[in-house]
């Protein structure tokens, strides 16, 4: 990654060790002034980098918190569409 001090390029990589690669995108176009596409794509190439030099970095479950929430919100309507049924039609 050109133009990058040492600070930046450790910000960056923290930001993408934390899943955040939004964000990541945004402190790389700031330290370097480049466009979005690419930022986008020197943010890409740096963690695929990161991920087979230190996976074990990574923050573990990152990008599954929202699944949790979606299952269980799912689980709940269900469960609540069956006691209606089951109520209505006693």
């Amino acid at each position: 990654m050109a133009n990058l001090n040492e600070q930046n390029r450790q910000a960056i990589e923290s930001a993408i060790f934390a899943g955040k690669k939004i964000e990541a995108i945004k402190l790389h176009r700031n330290a370097t002034g480049s466009d979005l596409a690419g930022a986008k794509k020197a943010v890409e190439d740096l963690e695929v980098n990161l991920r087979r030099k230190s996976p074990e970095k990574f923050v573990a479950g990152a990008n599954k918190q929202g699944c949790v929430s979606v299952l269980a919100c799912t689980t709940l309507i269900a469960a609540g569409a069956v006691l209606i049924t089951f109520f209505i039609l006693r």
